[in-house]
């Protein structure tokens, strides 16, 4: 067993690149951010909200 003294603090001990894990995550937050906005349509949505009060009355 070698012993691995090349101690990288960008990289796990499995040597996973964490600014490449950092940066995939960021992306994957922009895409479903925009993709979930861009189903949903804020009229419909204040409609529905709106008949929803009125039928609790």
């Amino acid at each position: 067993m070698t012993n691995n003294n090349n101690y990288n603090p960008k990289k796990t001990k499995t040597g996973t690149n964490v600014e490449q894990v950092k940066k995939q995550n960021q992306q994957q937050n922009q895409q479903y951010g925009t993709e979930f906005a861009s189903e949903t349509d804020a009229q419909e949505v204040k409609k529905q909200n709106q008949q929803s009060q009125q039928n609790k009355k």
